[in-house]
């Protein structure tokens, strides 16, 4: 599986390969020709509860992940996304997780990232 991470704000680019927004809120400010992903997931974002209790306070960054896996792992819904993200992945030379956090490392898609390579594993 080829996963790959991109923000939102970054222009696409050719071997960026199958684009796919994994937020469940469309970027500010971006038109969705200037996005040009190929598919919107909102299914894999996390929870709102759990996205807004990780915007009140960055530093609880450690917890929320754990609780991401665990919506990912559990939550039927994420758990289709996952099934999808992972179908593209297999039809696909490279699939990238297009994100809008401006923190490259704090970030709900480099869980996701993450997660997917420990299915890979």
């Amino acid at each position: 599986m080829a996963f790959a991470l991109k923000r939102a704000y970054d222009p696409p680019e050719a071997g960026d390969g199958f684009r796919v927004l994994v937020d469940r809120l469309w970027p500010r400010g971006v038109r969705r020709e200037a996005l040009a992903v190929d598919a919107w997931l909102k299914d894999v974002a996390p929870s709102n509860a759990l996205r807004q209790w990780l915007h009140e306070d960055v530093s609880r960054f450690s917890a929320f992940a754990e609780q991401y896996r665990g919506e990912l792992r559990a939550d039927e819904a994420h758990q289709k996304a996952v099934g999808q993200l992972l179908v593209w992945a297999d039809t696909h030379p490279r699939v990238t997780l297009v994100y809008a956090a401006r923190d490259p490392v704090h970030n709900h898609a480099r869980v996701l990232l993450e997660y997917l390579q420990s299915l890979d594993a």
